[in-house]
């Protein structure tokens, strides 16, 4: 298996052969912003409030700490549909049960704004949206941006985004991925390593003095140099000092929703190794695929490609991918082959996925590239400003690194 330098630079590009405009992202947080494409309306009565909302500079998960704690409610108690990156301007919508939209447009948040508040019959839930639109402006492109980003954006718009997780998935080290297939193997040694990292992949320079003190055996040393925001090295470090080699109890000490989280940046981390597989034909069908609609995401056997290939150029049915698990529906011939050599690279199969202790990880399947709607790019001196759609659970990164080649 890779190791979590090179994870981030895994993901050739499907436009290779056009040259990319460069240019800066996120300069400011007005460059990046993205809305919500909600699966229904809020229906107008009901004992939920759906409160849409904007929030700049913080993760979904701030934001409803911000509004849990200012309502006196539990986090748990915040309905939500998908989660939202700290970078940018995010329009998103909230559900909370028994508040009155008159005292959710009245609340006032660092950092989140209540636009609009509805009464509704049902808690939102996670994956309750169809997609998400963004408006996003490149800084500092090249002067041949009029002629790239319109060639790329023709290809794009035809054969698809490729659906690549990409490095935000593999956590500030790049390594998250890594600790999940230590889980896989009960390598707890490995899983505590792995999370405590590498010198080289953090800035910080106590940081990085943490990790050397650890790689030296200097435990106690590290547990003292650990910033304080790194909770769960410093709890494991913690167990480790108590009693030292006992790493099994030592990893025991991080989250079940970190090691559930290191679980599925694995999943993505291998998902991603199929679409590069097959990137310069991820348009295409093979006799064998689990062929995914995208009106509804059901797959099916794709038993006769040639026969199935206009479906897929009509972007009816794309090709889909494994996101490992226990209970994964296979595929067949030479695909399952290839899934099959992508966990003997990792060193793990199927059956591995089946943890105990709420960390069973089912599987399921996953288009190998989406739609984007409605692209549309416009130039202003050295910046060029991108308008589009893409389904839930898909990456806006995907596609800028095509027009970009720079990550």
């Amino acid at each position: 298996m890779t190791d979590c330098a090179s994870a981030r630079h895994l993901h050739p590009y499907m436009t290779a052969d056009i040259s990319g405009c460069g240019g800066i992202i996120k300069e400011s947080p007005e460059d990046f912003q993205v809305e919500e494409i909600p699966s229904y309306l809020p229906c107008g009565t009901g004992e939920h409030c759906y409160l849409t909302i904007e929030k700049r500079g913080i993760t979904t998960l701030e934001a409803i700490s911000r509004i849990a704690k200012k309502l006196k409610v539990s986090e748990r108690d915040v309905g939500y549909a998908g989660m939202k990156d700290a970078v940018g301007v995010t329009r998103q919508t909230f559900s909370i049960q028994r508040l009155t939209p008159e005292k959710a447009l009245s609340l006032e948040l660092d950092g989140v704004r209540v636009l609009s508040a509805e009464r509704h019959s049902n808690k939102l839930k996670v994956g309750h949206l169809k997609g998400n639109a963004f408006r996003i402006v490149i800084h500092g492109v090249s002067g041949a941006a009029a002629e790239l980003v319109p060639a790329i954006l023709e290809i794009l718009g035809k054969r698809g985004v490729p659906n690549y997780f990409g490095s935000q998935r593999y956590g500030a080290q790049g390594n998250s991925h890594l600790i999940g297939a230590a889980m896989l193997k009960l390598d707890w040694r490995g899983c505590v390593d792995r999370l405590i990292g590498d010198p080289a992949a953090v800035r910080d320079q106590e940081w990085s003095a943490a990790i050397s003190a650890y790689r030296e055996g200097e435990v106690s040393e590290a547990l003292r140099l650990f910033p304080r925001h790194c909770r769960s090295e410093r709890d494991v470090l913690q167990r480790l000092v108590a009693r030292p080699g006992e790493y099994e109890k030592a990893f025991s000490a991080v989250h079940p929703r970190l090691k559930k989280m290191y679980l599925s940046a694995l999943q993505s981390f291998m998902f991603d190794q199929v679409v590069a597989e097959r990137i310069d034909h991820v348009d295409e069908l093979m006799t064998g695929d689990l062929a995914c609609k995208h009106i509804n995401g059901a797959c099916f056997l794709v038993e006769d490609a040639t026969a199935e290939q206009g479906r897929a150029a009509a972007f009816e049915i794309s090709a889909s991918g494994p996101m490992f698990g226990c209970k994964m529906k296979r595929p067949e011939g030479a695909v399952w082959e290839l899934e099959q050599q992508i966990m003997e690279q990792v060193g793990t199969e199927l059956s591995a996925f089946d943890l105990p202790g709420g960390l069973r990880m089912e599987g399921e399947r996953r288009p190998l590239r989406v739609p984007s709607d409605g692209l549309s790019w416009s130039a202003s001196g050295d910046a060029v400003t991108l308008e589009f759609t893409l389904p839930k659970g898909s990456y806006a990164t995907s596609l800028l690194r095509e027009i970009t080649k720079t990550f």
